[in-house]
Formats: C-alpha cells, sequence, structure tokens
C-alpha cells in the first residue's frame, strides 16, 4: 500500500513538473504577428528571385540587369535567415508565389524589350514600398525577438533596393508611384502590375492582422508606417 501512495505521489510530481513546461512551450509560440511576417517575407523573397533571374534574362537596359542581379543576391541571402527562424519557431511558410505575384512574372514573361523594364520596374518600386511597410510593422509590433532582429536586419537592404529602383525609374523616364502622407502608396496607376508581396489575404495573411482582400500587402496597409527612406 506505501508503495502504490510513493508511486501515485510521484506521478503528481510528474504531473506538476509537466504542466509549467507545457504553458512555457506554449508561450514561446510566435505571436500571428511574427508568423504572418514571416510568412510575408518569404513569398516577398520567392518573387524577387524569379523577378531578379527574369531581369537578368529579359532587361534591355543594363541598369535593369544589374540591379536584378542585385536583388537575387540580396533576397536569396535574406530568405535564408527567415527559413532558418521559421524553422526554430515551427513557423510553415509558403513554397511558390502567390497567385498576385504568379500574375506579375506572367506578364513578365510576355513582355519584351522596353515594356518589360517598364513592367518589371513598376512592380518592383510598388513591391519594395509594401515590403519596406511591412518590415517596419514588424520592428514595431513584433514581440519575438529573433524575427524583430530579422525585420532590423532586412530594412536597409530593402531601402537600398527601393532608392536604387527610384533611380533607375527616373533615369528610364518610369513615373515614380507617390506614397501619401500615411506611408501607404497612392494607386499611381499602377493597377494590376504591381505585385501583392504577402500575396491573398488567404493566402498569406498580411502581419498586423490586415484582413481586407483589397489590400493584400504584408503590412496590412498599416497607416503608422513612414514612408520609405527620403535618402
Amino acid at each position: 500500500m506505501l508503495g502504490i501512495k510513493r508511486l501515485g505521489l510521484l506521478a503528481a510530481l510528474v504531473l506538476v513538473g509537466v504542466a509549467p513546461a507545457a504553458a512555457a512551450q506554449a508561450a514561446a509560440q510566435p505571436s500571428t504577428q511574427d508568423t504572418q511576417y514571416l510568412q510575408a517575407v518569404h513569398q516577398v523573397n520567392l518573387f524577387e528571385i524569379t523577378a531578379g533571374d527574369l531581369a537578368q534574362q529579359k532587361g534591355q537596359d543594363q541598369g535593369v540587369k544589374d540591379l536584378g542581379a542585385m536583388l537575387k543576391t540580396d533576397h536569396t541571402q535574406l530568405d535564408q535567415t527567415v527559413q532558418q527562424t521559421a524553422s526554430q519557431l515551427g513557423v510553415e511558410l509558403p513554397n511558390e508565389p502567390s497567385a498576385d505575384q504568379q500574375a506579375v512574372i506572367d506578364k513578365l514573361n510576355n513582355a519584351s524589350g522596353a515594356e518589360f523594364d517598364r513592367l518589371w520596374v513598376t512592380s518592383e518600386l510598388a513591391g519594395h514600398v509594401q515590403a519596406i511597410q511591412a518590415t517596419q510593422t514588424e520592428i514595431s509590433q513584433g514581440s519575438e525577438p529573433t524575427v524583430v532582429q530579422l525585420a532590423q536586419t532586412a530594412l536597409p537592404t530593402l531601402q537600398t533596393h527601393y532608392d536604387e529602383l527610384v533611380a533607375l525609374a527616373n533615369k528610364l523616364g518610369i513615373p515614380v508611384p507617390q506614397t501619401s502622407a500615411s506611408g501607404t502608396p497612392s494607386p499611381g496607376g499602377t493597377g494590376t502590375e504591381s505585385p501583392a508581396p504577402g500575396g491573398t489575404g488567404t493566402e498569406s495573411p498580411a502581419p498586423g492582422g490586415g484582413t481586407g482582400t483589397e489590400s493584400p500587402a504584408p503590412g496590412g496597409g498599416t497607416t503608422e508606417v513612414p514612408a520609405p527612406s527620403e535618402s
């Protein structure tokens, strides 16, 4: 009888020890904001790697070819960190571009010459504005230190890309979509040519909890984010 009581006490102690451990494991799960940012930035990288290849293959202007190579290299390196971080946190990532991104890729595949350059630069400008806003949102609202650190590391690279794209657009006479006072990109006449880096609302929820299907960009159209760097 005494042995049975001891076994019962041991079982109780084991359960008491397991409960805090389970609670700690649950608490360690990344927030919705952190999860959705990882998914969105990974999808951005998938698009940028493909678009970078296309720029090198089909770009008419050497500046398009060179910038495409730079974007492919940088986003490939960024995605290695994204995948490593997601794996550590148990976050499942999309394995292909979103439907919106694929539509832009299809248009790029069907374009050539100066038309390709214009479409590529226009879509890249819009995509990088959205990616910058999503990254700034993660920095200000994220709670998982490793994901926030990733965003802080990615932001200067994204800003550099945007600045290079603006310079290239000015060189080629391509209109640069303006940003509103809230920091969100205004239509700028880009229409459906602009990729939504985070995909559609159902394929890759926008960081920040955005649910509207008309604004699927990562960052959820957050209005408190400043416009991209003025440098």
